[in-house]
């Protein structure tokens, strides 16, 4: 797929050369900063020094003092708690952070992650219903909660304590409890609301430990929970999560909890070496498989298991539900991409609407992100479930598909989500009237240039000033994720160096140079339909957009360019 290219510039072109001529840094440096809107030198201090001391209070954000007061009630008075997940990494970790902490204060303390498909998301009349019977004393729910109005009053009439961990937007009621955390409640005065669920949990530890009068690293030993919660649930890489994904980074490469360490040796990744993108592609979907196939209850018991040869038993299951994951996953791709280039017009569709009855649940989320990433036009997959339709959307940048489907409301049974996701489902008698008035609805709001996929450009690079310095001071922009991504960059003029080949399954490997510079490994996944124009091309013929990694094989370390895309004059 070829892009168009768009570079970014910073809001004052001026802050550049303040920044280079402050911190003594090369110009594509303070560039990178500046088109961060980090434009002094004291921001420039905390992005790059940012440590474990400079996390914000966490009585800060609006009910934590009322939510750790009675938490500390409870753990002095060997109350019985209960929390409640949700069933993707998030819940699953936030639930783990919480459930060990309570154990090492000796607490009864148990765990309920609602059945994906029996009960869906959100906290529900059901699990009340079990607290109560039960008789937990303190439930405790993690990234959910936020609009349970009616469970909540429901808890409250049983007598049941209820305290709510969420970092959703907030409905136009909240809920009402002993406390309600969540940093994007308008109310809040907490500095930063982009924590992930983990992120408010691992809060709340941070302010129990305080007024228990403990040693304030207690918290610290979950930071590796946080961190796959923080790469996984898709939250900003900046302010505080930065500070929580690299601290959390390091334990996981230095002492790997063993739970993790256990889902590591199977998937043959070393400590030492693993990053956001790891977590991202490789261990976050292994935990979420779990939630998707139905039963999150199996991720939890990983990540809480303190012996080794439980650890491992619980990693192989989850790799077998992982397994059965990608089955499905794969057919219900291969079958839409089928059903794309045998039935589909897409000059005429704005959007990519598909049922299969056969098509797993927990896996079309994932199949439509694809699509988009293929078709670069909205997409949505349905299967069927108990009667209905039911389906997950999945947009392009810039287009919000939540507005657009809202717009459809009238033939819906029920729907939510945001800009870039949501959930729906309708009858089956009203799919192509949803169909037609979804595509009119895109068609109007969604313009040529929109459908135009787009790379961002950070900024020009000449492959000349890549050195050891230079290699090391990018490296200090890491943890990259959303709104600190890994810069792209673009470089004119390059030339092949050797004859360029495609290895694996259509990986485009080669060497370059760029006037006098030394020659850089290139590799481009699944550009291999480059081949013949990189063949042909002239001298200087080529411009390529890359982002500049460290390539470890065989114990060795080399810088590598990772090919996105290449233009030729």
């Amino acid at each position: 797929m070829s892009f168009k290219w768009v570079y970014a510039t910073p809001e004052n072109e001026n802050i550049t050369e303040t920044l280079q001529n402050e911190l003594g840094v090369p110009e594509a440096i303070a560039h990178l900063l500046a088109i961060r809107k980090i434009d002094s030198y004291n921001k420039a201090k905390y992005f790059f020094r940012g440590g474990i001391n400079h996390l914000h209070d966490p009585f800060l954000m609006t009910d934590m003092k009322a939510a750790a007061a009675r938490v500390s009630a409870a753990i002095r008075g060997g109350e019985k708690i209960l929390i409640y997940g949700d069933y993707d990494v998030d819940g699953t970790t936030s639930t783990s952070i919480l459930y060990l902490f309570f154990k090492k204060f000796g607490v009864e303390v148990s765990y309920y992650i609602p059945h994906r498909f029996n009960e869906g998301y959100g906290l529900n009349r059901r699990a009340v219903e079990y607290a109560v019977e039960q008789n937990i004393d303190l439930l405790i729910s993690v990234d959910c909660g936020i609009t349970a109005v009616e469970e909540a009053a429901a808890a409250r009439r049983n007598g049941l304590d209820l305290i709510i961990c969420d970092h959703h937007n907030v409905g136009r009621q909240l809920p009402e409890a002993v406390a309600v955390l969540d940093p994007k409640r308008s109310d809040c005065s907490y500095p930063f609301s982009g924590l992930s669920g983990a992120g408010v949990a691992f809060k709340l530890t941070q302010a129990v430990t305080e007024i228990l009068g403990l040693s304030k690293n207690i918290p610290f030993e979950y930071l590796d929970l946080v961190a796959v919660s923080t790469a996984s649930d898709i939250v900003p890489i900046v302010d505080e999560n930065r500070i929580l994904m690299s601290e959390g980074l390091k334990r996981i490469n230095e002492e790997p909890r063993t739970g993790l360490k256990a889902l590591l040796d199977i998937i043959k990744m070393e400590p030492g070496f693993i990053d956001t993108s790891n977590i991202v592609f490789s261990i976050g979907p292994r935990i979420n498989a779990a939630g998707r196939m139905g039963d999150a209850e199996q991720a939890v018991q990983l990540l809480v298991a303190e012996n080794r040869a439980e650890a491992k038993a619980h990693a192989h299951k989850l790799e077998a539900v992982n397994q059965k994951r990608r089955k499905a996953d794969q057919k219900a791709t291969n079958e839409a991409n089928n059903i794309i280039s045998e039935d589909y017009n897409l000059d005429s569709a704005a959007a990519i609407i598909l049922h299969q009855q056969s098509w797993h649940l927990g896996v079309v989320g994932i199949v439509a992100s694809r699509l988009v990433d293929a078709y670069h036009r909205p997409a949505i997959l349905f299967s069927s479930v108990n009667g209905l339709l039911k389906g997950s959307a999945r947009s392009i940048g810039g287009f919000n598909i939540y507005n657009a489907i809202s717009e459809c409301s009238d033939l819906l049974e029920e729907f939510g989500g945001h800009a870039f996701a949501a959930g729906l489902s309708l009858k089956p008698e009203k799919l192509e009237p949803f169909k037609n008035q979804l595509n009119e609805v895109i068609s109007n709001n969604l313009s040529e240039e929109d459908r135009t996929p787009k790379l961002q450009i950070d900024y020009p690079l000449d492959l000349g000033i890549i050195n050891k310095r230079f290699w090391k001071l990018l490296k200090q922009f890491k943890p990259f994720g959303p709104e600190n991504l890994k810069p792209v960059f673009t470089c004119k003029n390059v030339n092949v160096v050797g004859v360029p080949s495609i290895v694996g399954k259509g990986h485009l490997k080669m060497k370059l140079r760029q006037n006098g510079s030394g020659v850089f490994d290139c590799i481009g996944f699944n550009m291999h339909e480059y081949l013949p124009q990189v063949r042909n091309a002239g001298k200087d013929d080529m411009e390529i957009a890359f982002n500049l990694e460290e390539n470890h094989w065989n114990g060795r370390r080399t810088l590598q360019l990772k090919l996105l895309d290449i233009q030729f004059k």
